[in-house]
């Protein structure tokens, strides 16, 4: 399967966490280690970080969009709807007379 993570075992026999091997320009490559030096991070630490976030944001966008696209289904349907009058006063509004 393509993109599958590997995993590893230590030498307790506990699994590690899982590896990706991502091949990166020259450029984004020295970017990263300029940014993990920065931060007193490794290249790899850095990597994950970036990779957390950029996921984050990407999930937060998504729910955002499936959320605009409720409520413009939820607007459409009240708005083919039409207009519906009111006969008389609902029951449950008393109005006083002074």
């Amino acid at each position: 399967m393509w993109g599958m993570a590997t995993r590893q075992n230590s030498s307790s026999g506990k699994p590690k966490s899982p590896r990706v091997q991502v091949v990166l320009p020259e450029e984004l490559c020295s970017r990263l280690t300029s940014l993990a030096e920065q931060e007193s991070r490794t290249v790899s630490n850095m990597a994950k970080v970036l990779i957390q976030e950029g996921v984050n944001r990407h999930e937060a966008s998504n729910i955002k969009s499936d959320f605009s696209k409720e409520t413009e289904q939820f607007r459409n349907t009240l708005e083919s709807q039409g207009e519906k009058r009111l006969q008389g006063v609902p029951k449950r509004l008393k109005f006083f007379k002074p």
